[in-house]
Formats: structure tokens, C-alpha cells, sequence
């Protein structure tokens, strides 16, 4: 189930939040200050490609700069991101093949707005 489930998530949106992810990832690779930034850009790309059968969990001692890093996050890119899972979510939400993939879309905004500090392990996830 989760196989066909993440195959229609490829199709209706995964394919291009991937994108997106990666996209500025590279971008913010460009600069050595937002490596970090870069890099859980790749992170939430990897998720945002195949969510289901997969979970965020938090990683022990991540420390005070995570928690910095997650504040300047949330205002610069968190937030928006939020807002765009938010928008496809309830488009993905009108039919009810649609559904699981809304509730996918809901249940990445956590990551989506505080990626440092955080890791992505398989296991009961998604669905």
C-alpha cells in the first residue's frame, strides 16, 4: 500500500516539491553560510519525493544552534513553505483518492518549518 501510495504522491505533487527542495538547496549551497540550510533542504527533499513508509524524528543533542538555525529558518523559508503544503494539501483534498496525499502533504509541515535538528528514519510514517 505504501509502494501505490507513494507512486500517486510522485504524480500529483511529490515530483515537484522534490524539485523545489532541490532546487533551493543548490541555491543555498552557494553560499558557505547557508550550507546548513542547503543541506536540510536535501534532507526535506528526500522525504518530500517518498513520504510514505517514513518518519521525522528528532535527533538527540542537536544543541542551541539548532534551535537558532530553526528560528531563522521558520521566518525566511518555513513559514511559506507551510502555507505552500497547506494550498496543495486542500487541493489534493477535493477527491478522496486525494485524501492520503493531503494528509501526507499536513504531516511534512512540522519538518517543513523546523528542519534542524531532526532526521529522517524508515518506519511507520505517513499513513
Amino acid at each position: 500500500m505504501r509502494t501505490l501510495l507513494n507512486i500517486i504522491w510522485v504524480v500529483f505533487g511529490g515530483f515537484w516539491l522534490f524539485l523545489g527542495y532541490l532546487l533551493f538547496g543548490l541555491i543555498a549551497c552557494l553560499f558557505i553560510i547557508t550550507i546548513p540550510a542547503g543541506v536540510a533542504c536535501f534532507r526535506i527533499a528526500s522525504y518530500a519525493l517518498w513520504p510514505f513508509g517514513r518518519t521525522v524524528v528528532e535527533t538527540p543533542g542537536a544543541g542551541a544552534m539548532s534551535c537558532l538555525s530553526n528560528v531563522v529558518w521558520f521566518v525566511v523559508a518555513g513559514l511559506w513553505l507551510a502555507l505552500g503544503h497547506i494550498a496543495t494539501a486542500a487541493l489534493q483534498a477535493v477527491t478522496i483518492i486525494g485524501i492520503p496525499l493531503a494528509i501526507a502533504n499536513i504531516k511534512m509541515i512540522p519538518v517543513t518549518c523546523f528542519p534542524f535538528g531532526k532526521r529522517i528514519v524508515e518506519g511507520p510514517g505517513i499513513l
